[in-house]
């Protein structure tokens, strides 16, 4: 059985002065252990790649879009198997360790890995050098088909996406990313107590279905928050035209946008939103 995403907890609750034991949901946060297994049949080989604070739910789309945004696999063919560990077999470790078996033909550069792993992680490197090296394993020629949208149907995604926020209505506790077309209708939504890992299990999701990977180039990406360094970097990995954010952009952010040829809003609330970056999919926004 699935682990479930929220949880209770016994409260005090103070309203108008009045105090009230009741009792409140909770976003449940757990850790994931993302490893690979590549080798050949005779000399398989494991290794851990990371480890993220994560609401447990649809972790094999989270393990298949990390996977794809840091550039380690290019398509959902490069993998032959994802399962949990059989082998951490106490009850804290139970579905929290995933294992994602490359084909045997995949091979592991793991310098660019390492490479890649200090560009997204804060660590000082300069906006340049790290959007350089977003580079190195960004795919091209993402944006065959350039997607036109009113700023009617961009003011009316944050509504219909805090309708579909489920676990949100209850908790308040976590992030959202959602797709929508063109037209403004939502074709996938994904939560989580991470805002990358939120964007990965949604990435990991259409990735892992062929008959759906090329929806990412022709959709609206919109995050419940901000927008970093690290979320502009997934969504130019998987060829997204076009990033809406509830809440401001960081300067890399932005960076990165006019780099990857992406349009960028931010503060998208209340009637109102700035456009940061390619404003030629905007339709009547011209000065």
């Amino acid at each position: 059985m699935p682990k479930a995403s929220v949880s209770q907890a016994k409260i005090l609750k103070i309203y108008c002065g009045d105090v009230n034991e009741t009792m409140d949901l909770l976003a449940i946060e757990e850790p994931m252990e993302i490893r690979v297994g590549y080798g050949d049949a005779i000399n398989r080989m494991q290794k851990s790649i990371s480890v993220t604070m994560r609401t447990p739910g649809n972790d094999f789309e989270l393990a298949v879009g990390f996977l794809y945004t840091e550039g380690i696999i290019q398509s959902a063919k490069n993998i032959y198997k994802i399962q949990y560990c059989v082998e951490a077999n106490t009850i804290e470790n139970k579905e929290n360790i995933v294992r994602v078996e490359l084909n045997e033909n995949i091979k592991l550069d793991f310098a660019r890995l390492q490479r890649n792993f200090y560009t997204s992680s804060s660590c000082g490197v300069c906006g340049k050098e790290s959007i350089e090296s977003i580079k190195t394993t960004c795919p091209t020629n993402h944006h065959k088909e350039k997607i036109q949208v009113s700023k009617d149907i961009i003011l009316s995604l944050p509504e219909k996406l805090r309708e579909k926020q489920k676990v949100f209505e209850y908790t308040g506790g976590l992030h959202a990313c959602a797709l929508f077309d063109n037209n403004g209708e939502l074709l996938l939504l994904r939560e989580d107590v991470g805002r990358h890992n939120a964007l990965d299990k949604l990435i990991g999701a259409l990735i892992s279905d062929i008959s759906r990977c090329d929806v990412l180039s022709k959709s609206i990406l919109l995050l419940s928050g901000r927008a970093s360094f690290e979320l502009l970097q997934k969504a130019a990995m998987a060829g997204i035209q076009m990033v809406c954010a509830v809440g401001a952009p960081s300067s890399l952010a932005v960076d990165i946008a006019h780099e990857f040829g992406i349009t960028l809003i931010g503060f998208l609330k209340e009637n109102r939103f700035n456009i940061y970056s390619h404003s030629e999919r905007i339709n009547d926004v011209n000065l």
